[in-house]
């Protein structure tokens, strides 16, 4: 769910299971400042999301829980997503926020437009949205030379 919404970790420790739309696949999420948005996520998430809640019988209250049914702290999902990536093999660091990092990355990446992501990060001010979006030198080439009109060669 981090990298399907881009989530802050402490929103998505936070979230209920009232603020989940699983039809509309939606979630509502009460940000920074007590500003609420709604953020979208993909089929992946959906199907994940609809397995681990199918394995509970709460129909309100936490999201994610801890093996005593509380709500899950801010500390223990760092060290899920830290037990994850290492689990996956992979030998860089990440963390919550990196996943926060690289959902807004993707949207930029692929073309969604920076104010967009901007709303779907919940950031008050654009400025913060741009420090989050690393573009890629590929697509730095890709948009220089789609738009430069002296990108490519003169045709014989």
């Amino acid at each position: 769910m981090l990298y399907a919404t881009g989530l802050r970790v402490s929103e998505l420790a936070g979230l209920d299971l009232d603020a989940l739309d699983r039809d509309a696949r939606t979630v509502r999420v009460l940000g920074k400042g007590s500003k609420e948005r709604m953020v979208p996520y993909g089929a992946p998430a959906a199907r994940a999301l609809d397995a681990y809640l199918g394995r509970r019988a709460a129909r309100s209250g936490p999201v994610f829980v801890n093996h005593r049914g509380g709500r899950l702290g801010v500390r223990s999902i760092h060290t899920i997503v830290r037990r994850a990536v290492r689990a996956a093999g992979v030998t860089r660091r990440v963390s919550p926020h990196t996943l926060r990092h690289t959902f807004a990355t993707h949207l930029l990446d692929h073309g969604a437009d920076l104010r967009m992501i901007q709303e779907l990060l919940g950031h008050s001010r654009l400025s913060t949205t741009q420090r989050y979006t690393h573009v890629s030198t590929a697509r730095l080439l890709q948009t220089y030379e789609a738009a430069h009109p002296r990108a490519r060669a003169a045709s014989s």
